[in-house]
């Protein structure tokens, strides 16, 4: 770390993977800007986290699903922050549904989410850093639902879509130092998987993985403060499949 502390904006932070990133990037030496959605006290108890670990939190509610609400959190994020240097897009949403049921709303919700928030919350972002002179990073959630899931063709959709978003944000940033690279987790440990599936039949799911478990929320913050440091300097345009060997791409 330089003498200058960095930002980092989660979008989605108030559980899971998001709660992870935040810690993460606050043992490394970052203020935290805490986005959240319907949880203020989950998003309070994750700031005063942040604080116990030497950093500024500060709480950004917002919904993702408009370019508006966008821009309106990433400009809150610089306002009590000073400037972001990372921004990890996580906020997303996952409302199990079979193809034949799907309606028109419920495929527009999860694309608005998902894919329009993940764009244009890094478009704001950009322009940020770019304005600020900031040779920043910008991380994108993808799955391993990338390979297609039985409820989730809507979902499936955008997370292939955080991908091509992934590797043309990176050509169009590159010529500004900015770097752009996508995560895609499998079977993790948090609220997401349990919907719809027992402890039992989690278990057993992973233990049908080559690694045997399931993964920690931690283990997929640890990969994105790498991505984000100096000793990955000189990655841009991937996408990193963290699934306990489920998906070898």
């Amino acid at each position: 770390m330089s003498g200058t502390t960095k930002g980092v904006l989660v979008t989605g932070a108030q559980q899971g993977i998001g709660a992870a990133a935040a810690r993460g990037f606050a043992a490394a030496g970052y203020d935290v800007a805490v986005n959240w959605l319907d949880d203020r006290a989950a998003a309070e108890a994750l700031a005063a986290e942040v604080a116990a670990l030497g950093r500024r939190a500060v709480l950004v509610q917002g919904d993702v699903g408009t370019a508006a609400a966008c821009a309106a959190l990433v400009d809150a994020a610089v306002a009590g922050l000073g400037r972001i240097e990372v921004l990890v897009n996580n906020a997303g949403i996952f409302p199990r549904v079979p193809f034949l049921e799907m309606t028109e709303a419920e495929w527009d919700r999860v694309l608005d989410v998902n894919l329009k928030g993940s764009a244009f919350c890094a478009q704001a972002a950009a322009r940020h850093m770019v304005a600020a002179g900031i040779r920043g990073t910008i991380l994108n959630l993808s799955s391993s639902a990338v390979r297609g899931a039985v409820f989730g063709v809507h979902y499936s959709a955008t997370k292939n879509g955080v991908i091509g978003l992934t590797r043309s944000m990176a050509l169009a940033l590159a010529p500004h130092g900015i770097r752009v690279n996508a995560i895609a987790p499998g079977l993790t440990d948090t609220a997401q998987p349990r919907h719809g599936n027992s402890e039992a039949e989690l278990a057993e799911m992973a233990k049908a993985l080559p690694l045997g478990r399931m993964g920690r929320p931690e283990e997929i913050a640890g990969l994105m403060t790498w991505l984000a440091s100096d000793a990955g300097a000189w990655v841009t345009g991937q996408v990193y499949h963290i699934n306990g060997g489920a998906y070898m791409a």
